[in-house]
């Protein structure tokens, strides 16, 4: 698939099955997961089936790593990050900002390449914003090349979810980030982005830090 047709993915899907749900979920269509307090819903559920799908049926044989399908089975995870091709899903990143009717959350997936990650997109649904990184050509907002210079930077640190946070280092409307638990669906999409943007992040697939930090560039 072309990053265009990725991205039409994401936004197609969200406006199927997330959107409509957002602000209205039954009690029945949230439930926690294996920790007390790690929520998900139906709309993660549906949107990571779907999205999968469809990668998978544009690229048959490609390792595809969900959130929820890895929730449910650990040992998807094995031997990833060796894969030829593999690509990471994050259907609604910010489960929680969602539940509580919080705009700030984003579907998100990324392309790996025998562990390096390539390719990323970020839908924020109720922002209405995109977010495409390739590496060694760019990043962009909304069609729009990111450049150093782009937004007005605070030093202050980001704390909402992945797929918002790392758009707000990229754009310089946050300085930096740090975060502690450091799944691939989380940060191999906003990482890619982040440095392509000219910033520095710490992630990579084929390691397993217990801390994650990243940081925008300086305009030059």
């Amino acid at each position: 698939m072309d990053p265009d047709a990725v991205l039409t993915l994401l936004q197609d899907v969200a406006a199927e099955v997330i959107t409509p749900r957002f602000g209205r979920l039954g009690r029945d269509e949230v439930s926690s997961k294996r920790r007390p307090g790690d929520l998900v819903t139906v709309a993660d559920r549906e949107a990571e089936a779907l999205i999968t799908a469809r990668l998978r049926a544009a690229h048959p044989g490609a390792v595809v790593v969900g959130e929820e399908a890895v929730s449910a089975d650990p040992s998807l995870l094995r031997g990833w990050t060796s894969a030829p091709l593999a690509f990471t899903v994050d259907p609604v990143d910010g489960t929680r900002n969602f539940v509580n009717g919080s705009p700030d959350h984003a579907v998100m997936v990324a392309e790996v390449r025998r562990g390096e990650v390539v390719r990323s997109w970020t839908w924020q649904p109720q922002h209405r914003t995109a977010y495409v990184a390739e590496r060694g050509a760019g990043a962009w907002r909304d069609g729009v090349r990111l450049t150093t210079a782009d937004g007005v930077r605070s030093r202050r640190y980001t704390g909402t979810c992945c797929g918002i946070d790392y758009p707000r280092i990229a754009t310089g409307e946050a300085g930096w980030g740090v975060w502690f638990k450091t799944k691939p669906w989380d940060h191999a999409p906003g990482s890619l982005l982040v440095t392509e943007a000219g910033g520095r992040a710490s992630y990579r697939p084929t390691s397993t830090p217990r801390v994650l930090a990243a940081r925008a560039a300086t305009p030059s």
